[in-house]
């Protein structure tokens, strides 16, 4: 069983974002609900800095983080 775990969480996706999916510093934590994910047996919550580079990847299951293209997080005030 624990082979089949490994061999799903291996599988990595691209999941776009709107600025607006960001949190207050920019982030987002995996696992997520906008990856399809079971929130809780997926793996770790960790929190991922999407607004720095304008994309993360999780360390746990390779899935990346990316803002759609013209998206800006930021100060614009």
């Amino acid at each position: 069983m624990a082979g089949k775990s490994l061999k799903r969480m291996a599988t990595s996706s691209l999941i776009e974002l709107l600025a607006s999916d960001l949190n207050g510093q920019g982030g987002v934590y995996c696992p997520s609900a906008k990856a399809h994910m079971q929130i809780y047996s997926s793996h770790p919550k960790v929190y991922l800095d999407v607004a720095r580079t304008g994309q993360a990847k999780c360390p746990y299951c390779g899935t990346v983080y990316a803002l759609k293209a013209g998206e800006h997080f930021g100060s614009g005030h």
